[in-house]
């Protein structure tokens, strides 16, 4: 019988917009999507945080009306106790994974790009030739992210994220530390999007990025497609 493999689902620790103290953390129906789809087609999801401990999730992403895996994903006690007790990214080693998944919301430009945690399991991840995905703001965990020569590794590489154009249209241009979009950029990513809140995800090769929240499922669908296309 085939070994199970594994995706981590790494979240961000950050529970409010920077010095605003306005709440945000993860959202949820960038894990959530993600995260039935993998154990739907046979993954083990495993899911950790910058800081380990209770993940926070944003507030908007939780309440009023969400897509139909927010719900189940909410009354899921397996699935929340995992989110509650998340372990810390710094106790975790690349070798135990096959694909390292980062899910979004505006806490991520915070906590993500500084962790050296992150940095260097992504870095191993993508140097022994696993997958690395992300969705909507989660790419900003890969701006820190190095190949084994020091390059970045979205230079070169077709990719997405949450575009600034949907960051002006929500009103958070100023707050974030700095613009997804441009930032990849000038780290040497090939910077692709759809219309603003449209699906639209991208694969090049083992790195899998979509542009927004509802992008999540077919940035899981490309993830799962690298995963079984590398052997």
């Amino acid at each position: 019988m085939a070994e199970t493999r594994r995706i981590l689902l790494a979240l961000t620790s950050q529970a409010t917009k920077g010095k605003t103290g306005k709440p945000t953390g993860v959202w949820l129906e960038e894990l959530a999507a993600p995260y039935y789809l993998f154990l739907s087609e046979g993954f083990q999801a495993d899911i950790a945080s910058v800081s380990g401990g209770k993940a926070p999730l944003d507030p908007a992403s939780v309440e009023g009306e969400q897509p139909e895996c927010v719900a189940r994903f909410l009354a899921d006690t397996k699935a929340m106790d995992a989110v509650n007790n998340s372990k810390a990214l710094a106790t975790l080693s690349s070798t135990d994974y096959d694909a390292i998944f980062l899910p979004g919301g505006h806490g991520t430009m915070w906590d993500l790009p500084e962790s050296q945690a992150l940095a260097s399991l992504l870095g191993d991840a993508w140097t022994a030739g696993k997958v690395v995905a992300a969705v909507c703001h989660g790419p900003s965990g890969l701006v820190s992210a190095k190949d084994a020569d020091g390059r970045p590794i979205v230079a070169g590489r077709m990719v997405t994220g949450f575009s600034n154009s949907e960051e002006e249209a929500v009103g958070l241009t100023d707050v974030v530390p700095f613009l997804l979009e441009s930032r990849l950029i000038s780290l040497g990513g090939h910077y692709r999007s759809g219309p603003d809140f449209q699906p639209f995800a991208l694969r090049d090769g083992k790195l899998v990025t979509g542009q927004n929240p509802a992008s999540s499922e077919r940035t899981a669908e490309l993830t799962i497609e690298a995963l079984r296309s590398e052997r």
